[in-house]
């Protein structure tokens, strides 16, 4: 595929998916992620034929420009949205398939020191939100949903929804017809059990008709009795 082609399809992607966009020379012009993508595709094919230096220098200089780093190495997929895109970072053995989703503050990291496979696989159509950290030689399944703000360090289903810190499957999406499918959340049922007695709690306190409270023994508050 020819820089060219590759660059009308990033563009034509953003128009697709950002409501805000006015036009294609709009896009070309204003859009830091276009051009951080269109950086990366020619450093990318540098590295690969085994340019030293020059490619690392061209990407720290759009990583300036952009406020975007991808390291040369990175494998990127056709129609790819890096949306605002300031503060995302994207390393060195990173693999993004396509029709993937991007938003700010993205991290697609690594932990490990070797010259290995260390860092994130993202399958076709997967959306990661705003300062989302994926960390580690993990796959994201095709067409899941990172949530805004989740870290996720370990692989995910296709079609997932990903919440939390660190980041588990709430939900899975229903190709068939489109629906969401909540699963058990553990977590969240303990929260909502713990609101329900506190409100109960609550309720107890209040004061009774006659507009003393309540005590404890079922006794009256000291009100007189008959003789």
């Amino acid at each position: 595929m020819s820089w060219l082609r590759a660059l009308r399809e990033d563009i034509e992607a953003a128009q697709d998916r950002d409501p805000a966009a006015r036009g294609a020379l709009e896009v070309l012009l204003t859009y830091p992620g276009i051009h951080a993508l269109m950086v990366q595709r020619i450093t990318h094919e540098a590295s690969l034929l085994g340019v030293p230096l020059l490619p690392r220098l061209i990407s720290h200089i759009a990583r300036f420009l952009t406020g975007i780093e991808i390291h040369p190495g990175a494998t990127i997929g056709r129609r790819c949205f890096i949306d605002h895109g300031m503060g995302v970072v994207i390393g060195e053995t990173t693999v993004i398939g396509e029709d993937c989703h991007l938003y700010q503050g993205v991290t697609l990291g690594g932990t490990s020191t070797r010259r290995e496979k260390r860092h994130p696989t993202l399958e076709d159509g997967v959306v990661v939100g705003a300062g989302a950290k994926i960390i580690g030689d993990v796959t994201i399944g095709h067409d899941s949903r990172i949530g805004a703000g989740a870290v996720v360090v370990s692989s995910v289903p296709p079609n997932a929804t990903v919440v939390g810190v660190p980041g588990h499957v709430v939900a899975f999406t229903n190709q068939s017809n489109d629906t969401v499918e909540r699963l058990p959340d553990p977590e969240w049922d303990r929260i909502e059990e713990l609101e329900r007695r506190i409100a109960r709690l609550e309720r107890e306190r209040q004061p009774t008709p006659t507009g003393s409270a309540s005590s404890p023994g079922g006794f009256d508050g000291g009100a007189s009795r008959d003789p």
